[in-house]
Order: C-alpha cells, then sequence, then structure tokens
C-alpha cells in the first residue's frame, strides 16, 4: 500500500522528493492484516493534519514514536476487511475514528470499539476533519468548563482547527462567543459564521476591542478563556477574566508556554484546566466515545460544520505542513487518499 513514513525527525515543509527530507512517500508498505477477532481494516479516504502531526515529525510532541513510522490520526474511510467476532461493521460500512499514530496511509487497522460510523448527511471529509479538533473543543467546553448561555466565552487563534471547532460549540451552546484572529480574511470569516464579536490581533493588543463590546453588552468580562496559543495573547487575555473564570489550556501555538499567577487564580477564584485530548482514550475512553457520538449527530444536523481551507495528496504532505506552519489556514488541512489531484482550496 501507499503510505507517509517518517524515517528520521525532521522538518516535515520540506518536499518530500529531497534528500533531507523526514518523510517519504512509501508504495511498498506491507497492509496492515487483521490481527484480532474483533479487529476492522479501514481503507482510508481522508485523513487530517494536526498541529500534534507537525510538531511528532519535529520531534517536539510530548509523545515520541520510534522511527520508522507512519504519522497521522483522525480520519474516515469504509470497511475493507473484519474480523470473525467483529459485530457492530459490516464491509462498505461509511466510518471514522483516530490514532496515536498511522491514518497517513492507504490502511489502518483498529479494534472494532474504537470505530464511530460515520451518520447519513455527514460528509466523509468532514468527518475525518472532526475528531481531534471537535473532540478537543467539546471536551475542554461541554464536560470541563460546562458552557452555557450564560457565558461569556473567549476564543484565541479562533481560525485555526480547534479554535474554530470551539467557536462553533459555543455558538451551539448559546454561549456569547468573542473571537480573536489575525488578518482580514480570518476576521472577515469569522465574523460570517455570525460570532458575537471579532478582534483583528494584527491590530495590536486585543483588550481595548474587548473591553468595548463587553461594556456595550453590559457584560463584566470574559467566563470562559480557550487557548491554543498561549504566549502575549494569553497575557493580555487573562486581564479581560471574571471573578471564578474558567481557563482551558489546550496549547501553545505561538511557541510561549505562558505564565498565569497563582496569586491572582487565588484572589479571582480562577480555575485552570489543563486539556490533553488524546490522554481520555486512556483515563476517561467513555466521555471521549459520547462526546464524539454527539459531535457527529451534530455535524449531520447541521450544527456544526467542518471548513476544509486545502486537501492535498501524500505526495504533496510538504505543502500541507508549510500551510499549517505558515498560519495559511482557515480550519483544516486535509490529505484525500482516493484523488491524486493537486493543492485545491475548499474556501
Amino acid at each position: 500500500m501507499e503510505a507517509l513514513v517518517c524515517k528520521k525527525l525532521g522538518d516535515p515543509t520540506v518536499p518530500v522528493s529531497d534528500e533531507n527530507s523526514p518523510l517519504i512517500v512509501s508504495k511498498r508498505e506491507p497492509v496492515p492484516q487483521v490481527d484480532s477477532p474483533t479487529a476492522v481494516r479501514v481503507r482510508v479516504k481522508a485523513t487530517s493534519l494536526n498541529y500534534a502531526n507537525y510538531l511528532q515529525i519535529l520531534g517536539k510532541y510530548q509523545e515520541k514514536f520510534p522511527l520508522p513510522f507512519i504519522p497521522g490520526s483522525d480520519y474516515s474511510g469504509t470497511v475493507d476487511a473484519v474480523g470473525p467476532a467483529v459485530s457492530n461493521f459490516r464491509v462498505g460500512d461509511r466510518v471514522c475514528s483516530f490514532a496515536a499514530s498511522g491514518s497517513f496511509a492507504q490502511f489502518i487497522v483498529v479494534d472494532q470499539s474504537q470505530l464511530f460510523p460515520v451518520p447519513d448527511g455527514c460528509d466523509m471529509m468532514a468527518a475525518a476533519a472532526l475528531p481531534v479538533a471537535f473532540g478537543t473543543s467539546h471536551v475542554a467546553l461541554v464536560h470541563r468548563a460546562q458552557l452555557t448561555s450564560s457565558h461569556v466565552l473567549l476564543v484565541l487563534g479562533a481560525a485555526g482547527g480547534v479554535g474554530l471547532s470551539a467557536v462553533q460549540i459555543g455558538k451551539v451552546s448559546s454561549a456569547t462567543v468573542i473571537a480573536v484572529a489575525r488578518g482580514s480574511e480570518k476576521v472577515h470569516f469569522l465574523k460570517s459564521l455570525g460570532v458575537d464579536h471579532v478582534v483583528d490581533s494584527s491590530k495590536g493588543s486585543i483588550i481595548i476591542s474587548v473591553k468595548d463590546f463587553l461594556k456595550a453588552r453590559k457584560l463584566k468580562g470574559v467566563d470562559v478563556l480557550y487557548d491554543p496559543v498561549g504566549g502575549n495573547l494569553t497575557k493580555e487575555a487573562l486581564k479581560l477574566l471574571n471573578w471564578g473564570a474558567q481557563i482551558l489550556v489546550i496549547g501553545f501555538a505561538s511557541g510561549e508556554v505562558p505564565t498565569i499567577p497563582a496569586n491572582i487564580a487565588l484572589v479571582k477564584n480562577w480555575t485552570v484546566h489543563g486539556l490533553y485530548w488524546g490522554s481520555y482514550n486512556i483515563h476517561r475512553p467513555l466521555v471521549l466515545k459520547d462526546s464524539l457520538r454527539e459531535l457527529l449527530s451534530w455535524a449531520a444536523k447541521g450544527l456544526i460544520t467542518s471548513h476544509i481551507s486545502y486537501t492535498y495528496s501524500l505526495s504533496e504532505a510538504s505543502l500541507a505542513f508549510s500551510a499549517i506552519k505558515d498560519r495559511k489556514v482557515v480550519g483544516k488541512v486535509m490529505i484525500v487518499l482516493d484523488d491524486k489531484g493537486t493543492a485545491r482550496s475548499r474556501l
């Protein structure tokens, strides 16, 4: 089968044809076997690129994989083969899931307990883009912060994969949503989604714009901070938080891990939630599964949408990673395995 293989750690934006690239497109990888009675082999249709995949190949992610390995996490596809004890799926069924690695390939094998049926009305590309980004935001906002219509939600990095999912889940929860993004194109896109207030961080401090909005709405401050960015944006956002606010630490796309002053957290009764979504599969798997089932039902009903900026083939993987590195993306970047066309914009 064809697969994208990480042979060494390095910069995945280097073209795969370059000998310095850490990645190669192998056309001779063995097709994984159905290795247990409850195993299912999936023919992958589409798989999502996440910032975590970029960090994994650089060797800067918290989880390390022995070399060589096939990167990739969330995906969708059709059931290709099943073990003799599989009762939940049949060959040809539309499914989606996520894995620690391995989805940047034509086939992947997982236990049936890890698969989710893609409901009617849900696009396969959208299903592949959903698990990690929307799953992270759903667990963070619905399970941890218990977001409601009484809350003011501030989303940093709101045009990225997890940020955009947080914005949409905020609207589904009827919260007042303030979105922060960089650049006029991203700001315009967020406004088109009906976000209550959008701030362009490229124009300086976000504080004045957010405070003006809060004052106009007669709101005291921000109740929930969703932060996949870190750095200086976090420092500014902390000045906007209410007494009793909740801080959701999602990631550090800025490259700078922020400091949250414990003395201020004490005085203002803040709650700080660290959110590493992948670990839920080990420690709270039922929470994660219930979350993804609800998200797929929302997608089928049109309540949430996976916005795809670009799609690429495996051989164009360096372009896909470059789009993420250069912050060109609104929403998601996808690799499609049944379409050998060149890079395409979906927006």
